[in-house]
């Protein structure tokens, strides 16, 4: 636990960190309920550098206008996942994409009707888990995730296995997501971040819970290895595998990110890949 989420923490009741399963249901309830009470801190710390149509794929300043992960996206249907207050979204939009953002949380979603006012970009948002999409097979020609709903969920497969089903053949599935070499390290941006603490082999879920042991936070690790098999097994081609560099001059921390850190390991990898036809 950190101070820059002690509101949330404090509202939750959260006493202390577990290393333990935590199912599909578990993982639901916790991460809905932890970002509904961590939206508004969370945007009052990031919103500025995460803007209000801006497409940022992570903490190292990548952005979708540079890049063009998604390739040609106007006329496109694109499903935005765990879009938080939508900013990826509202971009896609204004570059004429047909646009469709969810998440589980009703606090990040509060955050997005605000931002879709305020920018008069109005993004249809639904509220929903990435392992049980309410959309129709078939539905879309392309998919993102800057961050989003991947770690939150107990079964990654599931996760893909819904999008294989929703998407087009042929359609691209940009996500990006903490490195998995992360997992070793505390939570830190600072020296002790650099020292290694617990296995890469360890897949077992970080739990912060309540004084009952209610779990109020859920984060899942899965190895790089263990998301190529998840995705190859439900029908993606990985085309990419993208580790940015801690850009020059970039002084800012985020979380666990910083220059002390990034300038010796990567803190995101961002898959790219493609659904077979």
């Amino acid at each position: 636990m950190s101070n820059q989420h002690a509101s949330a923490e404090q509202a939750l009741g959260t006493t202390g960190i577990v290393k333990r399963g935590a199912d599909a249901a578990e993982s639901r309830v916790a991460n809905r309920i932890w970002w509904d009470a961590d939206a508004d801190d969370y945007h009052e710390t990031h919103g500025d550098f995460l803007g209000a149509a801006d497409f940022v794929w992570c903490p190292e300043g990548v952005r979708e206008e540079d890049v063009r992960f998604l390739g040609e996206i106007a006329g496109q249907r694109v499903l935005e996942v765990g879009c938080g207050s939508a900013p990826c979204a509202r971009w896609l939009k204004e570059n004429k994409a047909d646009v469709t953002a969810f998440d589980i949380s009703e606090g990040m979603l509060r955050h997005a009707r605000v931002n879709n006012a305020a920018t008069g970009i109005d993004v249809p948002l639904v509220q929903a888990s990435a392992d049980q999409l309410p959309f129709r097979s078939d539905s879309f020609d392309a998919a993102c995730s800057a961050f989003g709903a991947v770690p939150f969920v107990a079964d990654v497969e599931e996760v893909f296995r819904e999008l294989a089903r929703v998407l087009r053949p042929g359609a691209p599935w940009v996500f990006s997501v903490n490195h998995p070499m992360r997992w070793i390290f505390p939570d830190d941006p600072g020296p002790l971040g650099l020292t290694v603490t617990q296995s890469y082999f360890d897949r077992t879920p970080y739990v912060e819970v309540d004084d009952e042991g209610k779990a109020t936070y859920v984060e899942h690790h899965r190895t790089l290895g263990d998301y190529v098999r998840a995705l190859t097994n439900t029908g993606f081609v990985v085309e990419d595998l993208v580790e940015p560099e801690w850009p020059k001059g970039h002084t800012r921390n985020w979380g666990q990110w910083s220059p002390l850190r990034g300038k010796l390991f990567p803190g995101t990898a961002i898959f790219r890949t493609r659904l077979t036809s």
